[in-house]
């Protein structure tokens, strides 16, 4: 067998694995879980590519769901004992990303319950970290961002400087979580959401539980506080953002609160586990994408691969993997420049 050959059909298992691991993150059904064992079944390099997919995902809810579909200990002859031995390798994933990959920073985790905080949490490009905050909320923090934290007796206060960040906030009704993004901010009302700041004027929210009240940032911690304290009666001062629904704001303008498909929720949000998704998105704008893991620059010598339409699993950053998708699927030439440059042009 070739090693073009061998290549695609390993990309075409990982590509399978990440839809199951995607599927096992909003809940398999019980028919999809059947499917999982019929595909499991068919040969080790599944259970093999699993594991592996499954060791980039960030979100342990993935690797939760893993060892309760295989459980190191089952009295009942079942599916899931017939996998012990995966269970077990599962289960070593997830301790490893307990101690490795979650960031447990001991100078957030205060001793008194409400001991004021100040700090900056960073990534550099093509990084993606894991924060645990004193109240027990966690922050995802993407690529190449900053989050300004400032809790207090009163607020929960946070402030996007850069990048992209997923907020999974603690309950605490006394003191709102309140993250400002340029001209916005985004308040939660127990809620997981996501936040993407593209300048002080462009930004993005993603909500996958709960809801977020936007509002503008000059609007008082106080007032908001009261406002929120009485939102039983009295309505919010501005608009709310549901679980499944995006909010768009362009040049400082809302744009309509939209729901979004789960595919294009998942797709939004691949990057928790270090993965990009594509379905059709122009070239031109998928490298801009891909360009915020990496340093490397992109260059389209030919202009009309700008719009050509691109579709496929990448793990971000992984630079040699999209060249040859590109030219095994797309018949793309790829060329190093001397500034590290990669040119793109046409075989054709």
């Amino acid at each position: 067998m070739s090693k073009v050959s061998q290549l695609n059909q390993k990309r075409e298992l990982q590509e399978q694995a990440c839809l199951w691991i995607s599927r096992l993150d909003r809940q398999l059904s019980d028919d999809e879980v059947a499917q999982l064992g019929l595909w499991l079944e068919q040969s080790p390099q599944h259970h093999q590519t699993l594991l592996e997919m499954a060791s980039y995902w960030d979100d342990l809810t993935v690797l939760n769901q893993l060892s309760t579909l295989f459980p190191l200990q089952q009295t009942v002859k079942t599916f899931s004992q017939r996998y012990s031995r995966f269970a077990v390798a599962a289960s070593l994933v997830l301790v490893s990303l307990l101690s490795v990959n979650l960031i447990f920073d001991g100078s957030l985790l205060s001793s008194g319950q409400y001991q004021a905080n100040n700090r900056s949490l960073t990534t550099l490009v093509g990084e993606q970290a894991n924060f645990m905050l004193p109240d027990g909320s966690k922050i995802n923090l993407n690529t190449d961002s900053i989050v300004e934290v400032a809790f207090s007796s009163a607020h929960r206060t946070l402030t996007l400087i850069k990048g992209e960040a997923s907020f999974d906030v603690a309950k605490d009704k006394n003191r709102p979580f309140t993250v400002t993004v340029g001209t916005q901010s985004f308040t939660a009302l127990g809620t997981v959401f996501n936040v993407q700041k593209k300048d002080d004027k462009e930004m993005e929210l993603l909500v996958t539980e709960g809801r977020v009240l936007i509002t503008k940032s000059e609007q008082s911690l106080e007032a908001l506080a009261t406002a929120m304290a009485n939102h039983d009666d009295d309505p919010l001062p501005g608009t709310i953002v549901t679980s499944g629904e995006k909010a768009v704001i362009e040049e400082d303008v809302e744009t309509p609160v939209i729901k979004v498909p789960l595919e294009q929720l998942q797709r939004d949000l691949a990057w928790q586990q270090g993965m990009l998704i594509f379905e059709g998105e122009p070239l031109e704008q998928a490298l801009i994408e891909v360009s915020r893991y990496t340093n490397t620059k992109f260059e389209l010598i030919d202009p009309q691969l700008a719009s050509l339409k691109v579709a496929g699993y990448f793990k971000a950053g992984d630079i040699d993997g999209l060249l040859v998708s590109l030219t095994n699927n797309f018949d793309i030439a790829t060329h190093r420049a001397a500034d590290g440059t990669i040119e793109l042009t046409s075989h054709y």
